[in-house]
Formats: C-alpha cells, structure tokens, sequence
C-alpha cells in the first residue's frame, strides 16, 4: 500500500471513480436545476385567482419572496454545477485532488464528500 505522504497524485482508477461520482452529482444537480427553472416559468400554480382581492397582494407579495429564493435556489445551483464540470476538467489534466495551497493529495473521504474542492481540510482549517 503506497503511503498518500509520497503519492502526488491520484491513480486513473482512483480518477475514474471520482469521475463517476462527479457524473451522477452533475446529473442530479442539472435535473434539479431543470425544476428549479420550471417552477420559475410556471404561473402562480396555487390556482388561487378567484379568492378576493386582500389575500392577493399578500399572495403577490410571497410569491415574489418564493421567487427570488428560487432564483438563488437556481444560481447556487448553477455555480455547483460549474465546479463540478471544472473538477471535470482537473480529472482529464490529471490535477484532481491535489491541493491548490499545500500541494498535498486531499483526502478521499473528503473527496468523496465533496468532490469539486480544491482544498484539503488541513488548508479549509486555515482559512477561519
């Protein structure tokens, strides 16, 4: 078993797996996205148009608050989304896992957790 202090990088099976864990995060995340932008586009699907005309300035009012969550809801999603097609690109240039500040291989379980970081805990630790 190779010591991870010597490795400088990680194995193209080792790649391979992070791969494939990005891949099914990035379909998941495009789909929910694809629900975010549909609820967006959809009219007020409450179906509360007859009620009278108090509740809906107050309807308005929320719906514009629920708007504007989704819409960061969408753009938070959006970013993930890139630095999951960016870690992508670390796993084709053989760069995947390597930490931007240390140089050091992160570890998998973190990896695992969070597969588009580009910093090992001991680096996130030094940031607080």
């Amino acid at each position: 078993m190779e010591n991870n202090s010597e490795k400088t990088r990680y194995s193209d099976a080792e790649l391979q797996e992070f791969k494939d864990i990005i891949l099914e995060k990035l379909r998941v995340a495009k789909e929910e996205l694809g629900l975010l932008a549909q609820s967006l586009s959809s009219p007020n699907s409450n179906g509360t148009d007859d009620t009278a005309g108090t509740f809906k300035t107050l309807e308005d009012g929320s719906a514009t608050m629920e708007k504007e969550q989704i819409n960061q809801l969408a753009a938070r999603q959006k970013k993930f989304i890139d630095n999951l097609e960016a870690a992508l690109v670390r796993i084709e240039n053989k760069t995947y896992g390597i930490c931007r500040e240390t140089g050091k291989l992160i570890q998998k379980e973190r990896l695992r957790a969070v597969p588009h970081t580009t910093l090992s805990m001991e680096a996130k630790m030094k940031q607080y």
